[in-house]
């Protein structure tokens, strides 16, 4: 009887292969930002919000998006640049994080980009007075640099500034 030869598992090697990425780009004054697209749930105009008294001032109010309680924050005013001017080019990004939603007020909405990861930078510590430890990276385009956000960061609870009030 023939033996057959023995086969060892080789390990395979794995090459560094990039992904294509989508990002929703948006404004915070003159701060082009994006987000990874598949975190976006909605994104919609400035509706009636609710008050939250002693809530963190970066925390604008609550509202109630079919049924389901929304923590609305000013996110000029979470990554520590000026507050979010009020104008008819205002939206609120819907993401959800940590099974809660959250608006996210920015000034305007840009354009989907469509990327390779490849060309995503690191982000550096401190990007134009923004706090670099919300940003995953950076990316540049022929006209600007778009610093993507780490939402989970920016959202991530602190003993200070709780973002989590809707119950």
């Amino acid at each position: 009887m023939a033996q057959t030869p023995k086969t060892y598992n080789q390990p395979k090697v794995l090459k560094s292969q990039s992904q294509a990425l989508e990002f929703a780009t948006f404004y915070i004054g003159e701060a082009l930002c994006g987000i990874d697209i598949l975190l976006v749930q909605e994104i919609n105009r400035q509706i009636e919000v609710t008050c939250i008294p002693k809530a963190p001032d970066y925390v604008i109010g609550v509202l109630n998006l079919r049924g389901k309680i929304v923590t609305v924050i000013d996110l000029g005013k979470k990554l520590g640049l000026s507050p979010i001017r009020v104008s008819k080019y205002n939206r609120n990004i819907i993401v959800n994080s940590q099974d809660e939603h959250i608006g996210l007020v920015v000034d305007r909405i840009s354009d989907v980009i469509i990327t390779d990861s490849s060309k995503i930078e690191p982000a550096p510590s401190n990007i134009g007075g923004l706090r670099g430890k919300y940003f995953k990276g950076v990316y540049k385009t022929d006209r600007s640099l778009i610093g993507i956000l780490n939402i989970e960061n920016v959202l991530k609870e602190d003993s200070s500034n709780p973002v989590n009030i809707a119950t």
